[in-house]
């Protein structure tokens, strides 16, 4: 078959619309895509048709991996000058793009030892990825992650941590607040404190980070608020446990609710490659079972999710050559 048309596919792709959750169509899309070109394709139930895709020639030993849902609004693809614009084409339909052309190169030499692992449900919970660790037949030994990492190679990437502080006090007029007790001047009290504190740090990925991104609490400004709420993100660097235990001194004043958390991770990475640490989080971490990961990808992470997203043409085809080179590196190793 003819080499494949990065520009035009990944057209295609971002053509299709995919938020989190919505993803059957462009799986389907995909799965095709795959066949028509000889690839034994495995597709892994998420949820109802949601699937992820696999897609073997032979054995693998690498597999290349990224995803296939984006963030809302959809919207579609466009060229202009030099860049592919609309919703994914960054952030990642770009990269399975590249990855996809990368792979086709190497069969075409006589590689048969990388294959690709497309997965739903990144940009929400990682149910995809979840399931791909469950469904690893654990031959391959090398996973590489695609994100936005313009053209460098990861050394890791932070985790999260969600907690809620809840805050409760004694509803009262506001007249007589020696009657209630304030939960928003408990629940600001104890942010005053987390602000304060000293989070854990990491020599490679660096400090812990934080943001209060939601407060809620009170019922009009003559009534003593009998609750309030903070919805609280840490960006982790070593287990969130540690995280839960600095907070601890906050206990007095307000109830810790963990809500979820994704690891931190350090990654392999190779010689020849500009290097970085990412302030996102990923699929990685989830991936466990399919061997040791590296991440790397066309694009850049400031422009995906945001109404200009948008990709060079130029780094989707050097993309095309960078993996082809780190799968050759990790399978002469």
């Amino acid at each position: 078959m003819d080499p494949l048309d990065v520009v035009a596919l990944t057209r295609r792709l971002v053509d299709v619309e995919s938020t989190t959750g919505d993803e059957a169509a462009v799986c389907v899309m995909v799965g095709e895509e795959l066949e028509q070109r000889g690839y034994a394709v495995t597709r892994q139930t998420v949820t109802g048709a949601r699937v992820n895709v696999l897609a073997t020639v032979g054995t693998p030993e690498v597999i290349f991996s990224t995803h296939m849902d984006c963030v809302p609004p959809f919207t579609p693809s466009r060229v202009e000058g030099d860049r592919i614009h609309g919703r994914g084409s960054c952030d990642a339909k770009g990269i399975l793009v590249s990855q996809f052309a990368a792979v086709e190169a190497m069969r075409a030499a006589g590689e048969t030892r990388v294959g690709l692992l497309f997965l739903v449900g990144e940009e929400r919970g990682s149910d995809g990825a979840m399931i791909a660790d469950e469904l690893s037949r654990g031959v391959t030994r090398f996973l590489v992650n695609g994100e936005p990492t313009e053209g460098r190679l990861a050394l890791g990437h932070r985790g999260v941590v969600r907690v809620k502080l809840h805050a409760k006090g004694r509803a009262a007029h506001s007249g007589y607040p020696h009657l209630g007790e304030s939960a928003i001047e408990k629940l600001l009290d104890a942010l005053q404190q987390v602000r304060a504190m000293a989070l854990p740090i990491d020599g490679v990925l660096g400090p812990t980070q934080f943001n209060i991104g939601a407060i809620n609490g009170g019922l009009a400004p003559n009534v003593i608020p009998p609750s309030a709420t903070a919805d609280l993100l840490f960006r982790i660097v070593t287990p969130y446990e540690e995280v839960l235990a600095v907070l601890e001194p906050i206990r007095p004043l307000v109830d810790i609710e963990y809500v979820y958390h994704v690891p931190s991770l350090h990654m392999a990475t190779l010689d020849g490659f500009e290097k970085e640490v990412v302030g996102y989080t990923t699929d990685a971490p989830l991936l466990n079972a399919w061997g040791t990961r590296l991440m790397y990808g066309p694009g850049s992470i400031h422009v995906a999710h945001t109404d200009h997203e948008s990709v060079a043409i130029a780094d989707l085809h050097r993309a095309v050559d960078d993996y082809q080179r780190i799968a050759r590196h990790l399978l002469a190793g």
